[in-house]
């Protein structure tokens, strides 16, 4: 009788001896598998960083303004004549009262002596007129003239003192036309540009050809625009005297800061939206000069006890403003800030950071909220532990 092999031994092969070449083939297989890969860990991102600090910081607007005269005077000439002498160069410093310009004064002179001598005559009318109109009173006093003789007499009197007025204001008005020959100047300041000279025939208030535009440096004013939303606080600040201004002009390095804010508008420019100022400031040393355009800061307050962040450390997306804040373990957390005011390099924050916490100001770009990171300065070196603390943050 034939013994029956098991149904294992039918499928592997021929008996338990053929088991193990298809074991040894399992276990290669397996051997083959490859192993799982270990991800090491990222690299700490490097950032440059900064501690945000809890100070003073004043409230300031900046704007750009023109050095503007406080008064400009075209001078010109209040009759017609010939220029005879000029007494002064261009660019000359004058006084108010220096002569300026003299015109011919010869046709002036004439004109005075004619009406000198035209007074003369209308005096000696009236005084001739007088004597007549009294002798003639008293003879109608005796009923010996005629009523309407007497009238006539005195009519002629009267016109003669109106005719002598007329003449003493035409001499008054010879006399002020002669004046008009001496050419003076109105204000002190810098002359400019001698636009007629010696010889030129100058008109009566000619616009199209002053004499010469005359400047008044000291003191000077310098016009400039500044926000609407910030009329409350400088009207606050003239009306408690508190408001200064400082102007810098970049080309020179010239920095003022004894500027006086002495005229607000009346009235908003609703197409910028913006409201015009006027600072004055007594440049005696003549540093200002009209035309220029300089820097202005407007200081009207202090914000005290403000914590204050580097203006690169604020990042601004389509859901507001948030700052990088380093925590204790060196990791990056991304948190909403809300800014109170942007003072140059300098942000105010309202919330979201406080005093002594370390933030990002540079290589925001490569960093993740969790990311590790390495503080550098701005040479590329590595910023020691200690040198930057990261306290736990308060609210």
């Amino acid at each position: 009788m034939m013994e029956t092999e098991p149904t294992s031994a039918r499928i592997l092969g021929r008996g338990p001896a053929r088991l193990w070449p298809a074991a040894g083939l399992l276990l290669a297989l397996v051997a083959c598998r490859p192993a799982e890969t270990v991800v090491p860990p990222a690299p700490p991102v490097p950032v440059q960083v900064a501690v945000a600090m809890r100070q003073d910081m004043p409230k300031e607007f900046e704007s750009i303004g023109a050095v503007q005269a406080l008064r400009t005077v075209s001078v010109k000439s209040q009759a017609d004549g010939l220029i005879a002498e000029i007494h002064f160069k261009e660019g000359d410093e004058v006084k108010a009262g220096d002569l300026l310009v003299t015109l011919d004064r010869r046709p002036f002179e004439n004109m005075l002596n004619i009406a000198r001598a035209n007074l003369a005559n209308a005096r000696a009318e009236a005084a001739q007129a007088d004597a007549d109109a009294e002798r003639y009173k008293r003879l109608d006093q005796s009923a010996a003239i005629a009523k309407s003789d007497y009238t006539q007499y005195l009519t002629k009197a009267e016109t003669a003192k109106a005719q002598v007025q007329a003449m003493e204001a035409a001499v008054n008005n010879a006399e002020l036309l002669l004046s008009y020959t001496e050419i003076r100047a109105p204000i002190a300041g810098r002359t400019g540009q001698l636009l007629l000279h010696e010889g030129s025939l100058v008109k009566a208030n000619d616009n199209a050809y002053p004499l010469v535009t005359i400047n008044q440096l000291a003191p000077i004013a310098v016009a400039y625009a500044v926000p609407e939303d910030g009329l409350e606080e400088i009207r606050a600040a003239v009306a408690a005297q508190q408001a200064s201004v400082t102007v810098r002009e970049s080309s020179s390095g010239l920095v003022r800061t004894d500027g006086r804010l002495e005229f607000v508008d009346n009235a908003v420019d609703t197409t910028t939206g913006t409201i015009t100022l006027k600072a004055v400031f007594p440049n005696d040393d003549h540093s200002l000069w009209p035309g220029r355009f300089v820097q202005v800061v407007t200081r009207v307050g202090l914000d005290q006890d403000a914590t204050v962040v580097p203006s690169s450390a604020v990042l601004t997306g389509q859901t507001g403003s948030s700052i990088y804040v380093v925590k204790a373990d060196q990791t990056a957390e991304l948190r909403p800030v809300k800014i109170r005011r942007i003072a140059g390099d300098q942000t105010l924050v309202a919330e979201g950071v406080v005093a002594g916490e370390t933030v990002v100001t540079d290589g925001q770009l490569r960093l993740l909220p969790g990311a590790k990171t390495e503080a550098r300065t701005l040479s590329g070196q590595p910023v020691a532990k200690d040198a930057v603390p990261a306290p736990d943050r308060k609210s």
